[in-house]
C-alpha cells in the first residue's frame, strides 16, 4: 500500500514549524518516522499536512544544566545511547535505549519522537515516567513544561495540543551511589516489550536505599509509576526477600488486557517477576 496524498512542509526552524502547525489543518509532525511512515503507508494515519522537523538543528543535542540532562526532541536514539553524558548522568535512560529496536531503527528514531508517540510498551517513555522527566512543549502562543507522569492520557495519546511541538526532554540527574535495573520480556530482541520494568535506586554509605524510582510498561494503557513499591524500598537494605515481597505491590496499579501477544494474567505475573529482578539488578 501507499500513503494517501498530503501536503509536505520541510521546516527550517522551530518558528517555521510552529507557524505551520498553527496554520495547517490536520497536520502531523515527522521526526524519525519509524512508526508514522508505516502507519501512513497502511493508511492508518492520513494527515492532510506532514511537517518535517529533520532540518531543524536547534531541536537536537544533549545539554547538562540545572541538575537535568536536556535532550532535544530530534536527538537520534543512537546518539543518545552513544553519549558519555547520557551513560554517566542518566544511566537508566542509557539502559532503556539499549532495548529500543535495532541499530538501524535507533539511527533514525528520535528520543522525542518516541516520547510524543507514547506507545504503552515503548522503553523511552517508560524511563521518562520512572524518572519523572520534564517534557518541554512549544506553540506559537508560548511554551510550557509537563512532567512525564502527567503527559499521557491513554495509549498513543497525551496532553500535547495539535498546535504544539515537543522540544526537549529533561531527565533529572541523581547524585550519590546510584544503581539501575531494566528488565523486559519481548517476542524477540528489538520487538516492543510485552512487559518491561525500569528501576533506579540511590544508596547511602550504609547501603540503605535513600531514593527509588520505578515504573512498569506494557501492563496498562500507559507506563505506570510504582509509587507503592518505591515507598516500600526507601529506608531499607535491599535483599532478595524484600525485593520479592515489595514486587507484589505492583498488582493494584496495573490494568492489563488480553491481546494476541499475552493474556492479562500473564502480564500481571511477569510484571511482578520483572519488578523483583529490576530491583535486585539496581541494588547489585
Amino acid at each position: 500500500m501507499k500513503a494517501a496524498s498530503f501536503d509536505y512542509i520541510r521546516a527550517t526552524s522551530l518558528d517555521h514549524a510552529l507557524s505551520a502547525l498553527a496554520e495547517s489543518e490536520d497536520a502531523i509532525i515527522l521526526a524519525g518516522g519509524q512508526t508514522l511512515v508505516p502507519m501512513m503507508a497502511m493508511r492508518l494515519a492520513r494527515p492532510a499536512t506532514l511537517i518535517d522537523l529533520n532540518e531543524i538543528s536547534e531541536l537536537a543535542g544533549i545539554t547538562n544544566r540545572d541538575g537535568y540532562l536536556s535532550i532535544g526532541t530530534m536527538t537520534r536514539q543512537a546518539a543518545a545511547l552513544a553519549s558519555t553524558e547520557v551513560n554517566a548522568q542518566t544511566p537508566l535512560l542509557a539502559k532503556a535505549l539499549s532495548f529500543v529496536g535495532h541499530t538501524q531503527t535507533r539511527n533514525r528514531g528520535t528520543v522525542g519522537g518516541s516520547i510524543a508517540h507514547g506507545d504503552p510498551s515503548a522503553e523511552i517513555p517508560l524511563a521518562a515516567i520512572a524518572l519523572n522527566a520534564e517534557i518541554g512543549l512549544a506553540s506559537r502562543t508560548g511554551t510550557r513544561t509537563v512532567t512525564a507522569r502527567d503527559f499521557y492520557t491513554g495509549p498513543l495519546s497525551s496532553v500535547r495540543r495539535t498546535d504544539e511541538c515537543l522540544t526537549e526532554i529533561r531527565f533529572p540527574i541523581w547524585s550519590g551511589t546510584v544503581g539501575v535495573g531494566f528488565q523486559e520480556i519481548s517476542p524477540r530482541h528489538g520487538d516492543f516489550a510485552i512487559v518491561a520494568v525500569a528501576a533506579q535506586l540511590e544508596f547511602g554509605a550504609d547501603k540503605v536505599c535513600r531514593r527509588a524510582s520505578i515504573a512498569v510498561g506494557g501492563a496498562s494503557a500507559n507506563p505506570v509509576h510504582a509509587a507503592e513499591v518505591e515507598a516500600a524500598l526507601v529506608g531499607k537494605r535491599i535483599d532478595p526477600r524484600l525485593a520479592n515481597e515489595v514486587s507484589r505491590a505492583v498488582d493494584p496499579i496495573l490494568s492489563p488486557t488480553d491481546d494476541l501477544h499475552a493474556t492479562a494474567a500473564y502480564r500481571r505475573r511477569v510484571a511482578r517477576v520483572l519488578t523483583e529482578r529490576a530491583i535486585l539488578e539496581a541494588a547489585a
